[in-house]
């Protein structure tokens, strides 16, 4: 017998139904309102004062950034949430599960997004694609380079060591195969099995791991086992020709420790999508260093990003719908 969650009272009918989409900067309502989904009472907000205003009347939210838990003061209708974003720290669960209101994450949505966002920052750095799009600005013609070391890299033998090898991480991974590079995943727990990597191992064994990295991709969630999982000590366990390649969370990176070994040149360079604080500080080094590509947490964007959360939106509403307990990316 499957352990669930008590159900909630059903949701209104399609008709009656009211959902509110949340987002600063995606639109949801086009797309959704042009499908044949027979639900004809749908909101658009993107500001928090617009969506406190309009929580009393929506059974369905959809959000992810705007969230704050204080909001669940203002949602007396509320009985579903679906997260757009696979993070769900800023959830409160136990709140949640007090009102039996449902909670489904967004993980996968953008997993394509990620894992190709990952891979193109590591061929900005073996490629110098980002050294090459500063020389365009400035107008200069690279001689071709006496020193090999200051040349472009080639990935076929080299190892990349993933840290979280779920849909992100596991697509990383095959994509990293197709370059003929050996993968080393970890997973919270390996049992789950090794995906397309060449060995699997749990984060406890990232350390003795490090070493072997040629290129190191953080794609796991921020827990508090991920938390600074990449210190000090890590990062002195790199070879000094490393890449670092972060689309996980700022926070699995001491970044202070991290600019560190850059400037020291005990790290190779680093891809970051993600900072510690975003926006990233004006005064933080990382803007100038030439053996950083910065992008400003975009890793999940995608032309298809609207459509990817609303499929996941209308499989859960149908299971809600039936009755059934198990919804996609289930959290409460």
């Amino acid at each position: 017998m499957t352990d669930h969650p008590p159900l909630t009272p059903l949701l209104p009918g399609r008709q009656e139904l009211t959902i509110c989409f949340a987002h600063a900067a995606y639109d949801f309502k086009p797309s959704f309102d042009a499908a044949p989904h027979g639900i004809i009472n749908t909101m658009q907000v993107g500001t928090h004062a617009d969506l406190e205003a309009a929580l009393p009347e929506a059974d369905v939210l959809v959000i992810s950034g705007l969230w704050k838990n204080d909001l669940l003061n203002h949602a007396p209708r509320l009985k579903y949430l679906q997260s757009i974003s696979a993070g769900i720290n800023q959830y409160d669960l136990d709140a949640f599960r007090a009102r039996g209101i449902r909670l489904a994450s967004g993980q996968g949505v953008n997993k394509n997004a990620v894992s190709e966002h990952a891979i193109g920052l590591m061929l900005s750095l073996t490629r110098q694609l980002a050294l090459a799009r500063d020389n365009q600005n400035a107008r200069i013609w690279r001689r071709e380079q006496s020193n090999p070391m200051q040349r472009e890299d080639e990935l076929p033998g080299k190892t990349m060591v993933i840290v979280g090898t779920g849909g992100i991480g596991d697509r990383i991974a095959r994509l990293a195969k197709a370059f003929d590079m050996k993968v080393i995943g970890l997973r919270r727990d390996p049992a789950k099995g090794s995906g397309a990597a060449d060995e699997i191992h749990s984060f406890k064994a990232l350390k003795t791991l490090l070493p072997q990295a040629d290129v190191l991709v953080l794609s796991c969630p921020l827990t508090e086992e991920t938390r600074h999982i990449i210190d000090a000590e890590a990062l002195g366990r790199l070879k000094p020709s490393a890449f670092l390649i972060n689309v996980a969370r700022g926070a699995c990176v001491d970044e202070a420790a991290l600019i560190a070994a850059l400037q020291q040149n005990r790290l190779a360079g680093a891809g970051i999508d993600v900072c510690a604080t975003e926006p990233l500080p004006a005064d933080s080094p990382l803007w100038a260093m030439r053996n950083v590509v910065l992008t400003p947490h975009s890793a999940g964007e995608t032309r298809r990003y609207e459509l990817n959360v609303l499929n996941l939106l209308t499989q859960n509403l149908d299971r809600l719908w039936a009755g059934r307990g198990d919804l996609v990316n289930q959290i409460v």
